[in-house]
């Protein structure tokens, strides 16, 4: 895409202004903690993991005021001839990281398709962050550079090509990946796993977008475009109205101006606007859609277990009668009705009693069958112990993950039908730090479980919560395998209505 210098230049200055207040607020659920710990903070929507895939790479922890030092860009397979260089420098323990980048010999982000209109620098954290750093203007050689700040220390960074500058994740469309010199500074730490958006996401349904660049025009007025129509192909319309209709008056505004020929920097700060609204607007739209779908699975489950119940319940009180009635009709054959009633009738208590006590392990049994469905779980002599792993959490925090949140929600839609369950939650963890530190985290993290509980409907009277930090291992402590499943949260589901331990001798 063909810029003059001059134009190239002024996006240039505007950006570097743009990225101390606009860009840094890019990331809107970025937590204090996040900061604190200096890592780039994600958005806190959540995304369907069918729009992501998983990706490793290697990361770099920067020394301290040990000076500047580079790594290398190296070309992906989408663009092989691609290259460039990062210099990065701590310059305080206080302040933050600065990366000055250069690249050369990137094509036009729109060869990889019609939606993508830029660049976009990234830097990822060993946990997996990713974070937007700024967008990175290139010129007709495909040359371009960018001055930036994270406030993370060690990471990787990747170039991305995007539909537009204000993105949340990056997209799997990477063309420049980090790769260690061998003068480089800093440790190397692996980067196990973080999540690139499908590209799926940003094409308009059933008609990829299919945008003619006119040199005249600004960058950013193509990417406001671009920005509003992805938004909507992903529902903002019916899910995020509020937010999409500002991203639509601000495109019209943004046409008008260049209609009329305004000054570039109006009609830039009016496009650049409406990609905002229009992000925000997608965003939510998947946000929402996707509370919508765990809704849906929650009351389909609900709706499962109460039909299972009343057939069941049915069945045998049929069963029960019948035996009762058969009983009853054998007796009026016998010389002594009254000796034969009563013993029909002490036949039928006991055959009641036992029905009962069969209905409970049946109820049990299905329990325990559709717990495991959701997460895993044992029968015990306290009752049904739900098992929630670490995974489900965030390292050394109490925050459900939006996989524990989806299983918690199915969770509940299940002990709903059952209002005389109780639920003891009890949070625990390995030996590793203090025994001060185990015991708040092993409470928070219990405490998150039963606030989440109660949102879904749980009457809260029904539910205790306790952290017993690390006082109740179930495996050796020594070892990695058995520090994660120290690393837990047990629900223990019990209650008259569903009896004892399936087997156990009453």
């Amino acid at each position: 895409m063909k810029r003059p210098s001059t134009w190239i230049t002024t996006c240039t200055v505007l950006l570097s202004c743009f990225s101390t207040g606009f860009l840094a607020n890019i990331a809107t659920a970025q937590t204090d903690q996040a900061a604190q710990a200096g890592q780039p903070a994600q958005a806190g929507q959540p995304v369907p993991q069918s729009a992501l895939i998983t990706k490793s790479a290697t990361a770099i922890g920067y020394e301290v005021g040990g000076g500047s030092t580079k790594v290398d860009l190296k070309g992906s397979e989408l663009m092989p001839d691609a290259s460039g260089w990062a210099k990065v420098e701590i310059k305080s323990k206080a302040g933050r990281t600065s990366v000055e980048v250069e690249v050369k010999g990137l094509k036009p982000p729109s060869t990889l398709g019609a939606e993508f209109l830029t660049y976009v620098l990234w830097v990822v954290t060993p946990e997996g962050r990713t974070g937007n750093t700024g967008e990175i203007l290139i010129n007709k050689n495909g040359d371009g550079k960018l001055s930036a700040t994270t406030p993370a220390q060690t990471f990787s960074l990747l170039v991305t090509a995007e539909p537009y500058f204000v993105v949340r994740l990056p997209s799997e469309m990477v063309v420049l990946q980090s790769e260690r010199r061998k003068d480089t500074k800093g440790k190397v730490f692996p980067v196990n796993e973080y999540k690139l958006l499908k590209r799926a996401q940003y094409e308009k349904v059933g008609n990829p977008l299919a945008l003619t660049l006119d040199p005249n025009v600004p960058l950013e007025m193509y990417e406001a475009r671009n920005a509003v129509e992805i938004a909507k192909s992903r529902g903002a319309e019916k899910y995020a109205p509020e937010i999409f209709s500002k991203a639509e008056g601000s495109l019209k505004m943004a046409e008008n101006s260049l209609a009329s020929k305004a000054d570039k920097n109006t009609i830039q700060s009016s496009a650049r606007q409406t990609v905002q609204f229009s992000e925000d607007a997608r965003a939510l739209a998947v946000q929402r859609q996707e509370e919508e779908r765990i809704a849906k699975e929650r009351e389909d489950a609900a709706a499962k277990a109460k039909a299972e119940a009343e057939a069941k319940a049915a069945a045998e009180a049929a069963e029960a009668k019948s035996k009762a009635d058969a009983e009853a009709a054998a007796a009026k054959s016998k010389a002594d009705a009254e000796i034969a009633a009563q013993e029909a009738a002490r036949r039928a208590a006991e055959a009641q009693t036992q029905a009962s006590e069969r209905e409970k392990q049946q109820l049990r049994a299905r329990l325990l069958e559709q717990f495991n469905r959701v997460l895993p779980t044992t029968d015990t002599p306290r009752g049904l112990v739900v098992n929630m792993g670490d995974v489900l959490f965030d390292t050394g925090k109490s925050d459900l993950r939006s996989g524990a949140r989806e299983a918690l929600a199915r969770l509940s839609g299940i002990v709903l039908n059952y209002p005389s369950l109780r639920l003891a939650i009890e949070g625990h963890t390995d030996s590793t730090g203090g025994a001060e530190f185990n015991q708040t985290l092993s409470e928070k993290r219990a405490n998150s479980v039963r606030d989440f509980l109660v949102t879904q409907g749980l009457d809260a009277g029904s539910l205790s919560s306790q952290g017993l930090g690390m006082n109740d291992p179930v495996a050796d402590n020594g070892t990695a395998d058995g520090r994660q499943k120290n690393r837990r949260v047990e629900i223990i589901v019990s209650g008259e209505v569903i009896g004892t331990q399936i087997g156990a001798k009453t």
